[in-house]
């Protein structure tokens, strides 16, 4: 069995909705992760942000406006009446009972019920078309299985345990068709794994059910060696180490999420990245094949901020980075850059969230610099130290860049640069032609 997830783009649409439906059918007995349709959340998020602020009015009228897309949708979506009024009936259902929540107080385990609408009705949505077409599609309900412990993690045991419960019981089902994002916390409150989260969660499930495959379907035909959004003439990368995805997912690699690569790697599971709209195509495999040392693609992380902490006074103290890294762990900040010499520490955040606090303290340790809109720009594939030459081509393709750090070392698979933002799309072109144009 395989799990195939869809992101919201690949059902934004009733034509789009269709396509996947003939797409999986196809397929076999597989479980069918969907996202909401894109806009969804952004919309529940506004709704929320209304309710919050009690405004009533604004949120009642962006729920109708939300809820006529669904409508529309449903008009078009379906070939027989039955199955239109079905999915009427679910779709006001839960429209009705968001605007149910348009009243004081509005808390935040209230906003998460209301963010958990859009995966459920993209499943209500799916599961009757299907049953429509024919086939007996069995929808599983998130919140019955995917479950987060006291730290936020998913809780392996309790889902591989219900997952496992529900697959038994609809055992005689052709498809599965399930909610990516949402969860209950360990608490049992409606929850969610965040934004990218459906990524997450068929990862997980491939994990709880020792799927053969999980497919990662979006609008692009598999990982780029660099950023069509930024450089011309892409191409997409046949085959990623583990390793070598999340670098790139986590250092800007829009495709995947991040966290999607950890269930996969521990459970051997491939994960493969295809194109909805082009199903024929290759796509990018993910696995546990280490392949020839070489360098296979070039991502940019936006919004980093670079601190340097600059004292002679603490020279080859000792504790003096252990007590720098404390005050990140106390405000629960991740730190992506290191940067080290005899007189300080440079490093790199992706929050503005307690940074007047961190650097507060900061200051008791030696003189801080702050640096906003930098871009991390991360190199990755095979590059085993004792392979030489990497290094050196990513730098000469950076001659006349400006670089305000350089990390390698800590990976065998990355090589990663601080320029300023307004280097980032000369950066991407350049090492694309250093690294992967001349050599074609």
């Amino acid at each position: 069995m395989k799990v195939l997830k869809f992101g919201g783009t690949s059902v934004g649409s009733a034509e789009r909705i269709r396509h996947v439906a003939s797409l999986v059918q196809s397929r076999g007995k597989n479980i069918i992760v969907l996202s909401a349709m894109s806009g969804t959340t952004n919309a529940l998020v506004e709704i929320s942000d209304y309710l919050y602020k009690k405004n009533y009015t604004g949120a009642k009228e962006t729920i109708n406006l939300l809820e006529s897309k669904y409508l529309k949708t449903i008009a078009s979506l379906y070939d027989y009446h039955e199955s239109r009024e079905k999915a009427l009936k679910e779709i006001k259902a839960c429209f009705n009972y968001i605007r149910s929540f348009a009243r004081e107080p509005f808390t935040q385990a209230e906003e998460k019920i209301i963010l958990a609408q859009g995966e459920i009705m993209s499943v209500a949505m799916m599961s009757i078309l299907l049953n429509e077409r024919g086939l007996n599609a069995e929808p599983l309900p998130a919140l019955d299985y995917m479950k987060t412990g006291e730290n936020g993690e998913p809780d392996f045991n309790y889902i591989t345990m219900h997952l496992g419960s529900l697959l038994d019981k609809y055992c005689d089902a052709d498809i599965y068709v399930t909610q990516g994002f949402i969860c209950r916390n360990s608490v049992g409150e409606i929850d969610n794994l965040e934004r990218g989260g459906s990524d997450y969660t068929a990862s997980i499930i491939g994990a709880a059910i020792d799927a053969d495959e999980v497919q990662i379907w979006t609008d692009i035909d598999g990982m780029h060696n660099n950023d069509p959004r930024f450089v011309e003439g892409t191409d997409p990368v046949g085959q990623l180490h583990y390793e070598e995805a999340a670098e790139l997912a986590y250092f800007g690699a829009k495709i995947l999420h991040p966290t999607c690569v950890l269930p996969a790697k521990v459970n051997n599971i491939p994960v493969r990245l295809l194109n909805t709209m082009q199903p024929e195509a290759h796509g990018t495999i993910i696995d546990s094949e280490i392949g020839m040392p070489c360098i296979k693609a070039v991502a940019a992380k936006d919004n980093v901020i670079a601190i340097k902490i600059k004292s002679s006074r603490m020279l080859m103290a000792y504790g003096f980075l252990s007590k720098v890294f404390e005050t990140f762990e106390r405000y629960k900040t991740p730190v992506d850059m290191v940067a080290t010499s005899e007189v300080g520490v440079s490093l790199t955040v992706d929050s503005e969230r307690h940074l007047i606090e961190i650097v507060d303290e900061l200051k008791k340790f030696g003189t801080v610099t702050v640096d906003r809109d930098m871009v991390i720009v991360c190199v990755v594939g095979n590059l085993e130290w004792t392979n030489t030459g990497f290094e050196t081509q990513a730098l000469e393709a950076l001659r006349d860049i400006p670089v305000r750090m350089i990390s390698y070392g800590g990976s065998n698979y990355n090589i990663s640069f601080l320029i300023r933002r307004e280097d980032k799309i000369a950066a991407l072109n350049r090492l694309s032609d250093c690294l992967f144009k001349n050599k074609k």
